[in-house]
């Protein structure tokens, strides 16, 4: 079973229909003309116009209302052909295309995924015709599909269960790795703290040095600003104040006192 592919069709015996009475054929047959080469050529919102057109001058047409369901359905609008195809199997006068409608009414199912739901319609299709085989395989896809999704086994719960449990994986990472990128962050800017206190102990050190190495450094002595000249007459007054001290100490001592020169 699980080899099994949705088929679908959305055409009567290879042909839209384009039945009615005569009244019809007169006024609104055009209109399903137009919308069947426009369908043909896969051009279905203006198809879809037409059909609605016809569908204008006569609300009990049966053709119109599965044609302009195969429009809508090929527009993805599933739950609108849905509704067209409930009235036009209403409508069919022939178990036949009751049984058409049916078939298509299942197609809109099976794309939303509504097994359940599928697989009345197709059954109902089977019912009017016994012998439509894509019926009977679709409605064998989609009595597969809802085996696997009540089992738990495949389907929609396993993809939404995987999903979810993927996202989980992902925000778990994702917080984790936003952790790691924030501890490593701290790590660093404790480590950048660290270091500029180690930086200012050795700046505050080297100033200790520093301050210590000028107490302890003697002055130099300053090289002299005093020219040739000056230095000579600075001598000779030295000289002089020399002799005059010598002189004094004569008189007082009664012998002469060697003074040591101080420059």
């Amino acid at each position: 079973m699980s080899t099994l592919q949705l088929t679908y069709k959305t055409i009567l015996a290879g042909t839209l229909l384009c039945l009615g009475s005569s009244a019809f054929a007169q006024t609104g047959n055009k209109y399903i003309r137009k919308g069947n080469e426009l369908y043909q050529q896969k051009q279905y919102t203006d198809a879809e116009a037409n059909y609605k057109k016809a569908l204008e001058v006569n609300q009990q047409s049966v053709e119109g209302r599965y044609n302009l369901g195969n429009s809508l359905y090929e527009q993805k609008r599933y739950d609108d052909a849905r509704t067209q195809y409930a009235n036009s199997f209403k409508l069919a006068p022939n178990k036949q295309e009751k049984a058409d409608a049916s078939y298509n009414i299942g197609n809109t199912f099976m794309e939303g995924k509504k097994w359940e739901e599928s697989i009345k319609a197709y059954k109902e299709a089977l019912k009017m015709n016994p012998a439509d085989e894509q019926a009977r395989y679709n409605l064998a896809y989609a009595q597969a599909m809802l085996k696997k999704q009540q089992q738990g086994g495949g389907g929609d719960n396993k993809d939404n269960k995987d999903k979810n449990k993927d996202q989980k994986d992902k925000d778990k990472n994702k917080d984790n790795k936003d952790n790691k990128d924030q501890k490593d962050k701290d790590k660093q800017d404790q480590n950048k703290n660290k270091d500029q206190q180690n930086k200012d102990k050795q700046d505050q050190d080297k100033n200790k040095d520093k301050d210590k190495d000028q107490q302890d450094q003697k002055p130099e002595p300053q090289p002299s600003k005093l020219n040739k000249q000056e230095a000579e007459r600075l001598l000779q007054a030295l000289g002089q104040e020399e002799n005059k001290l010598q002189d004094k100490m004569k008189k007082a001592k009664g012998q002469a006192v060697q003074v040591e020169k101080d420059w």
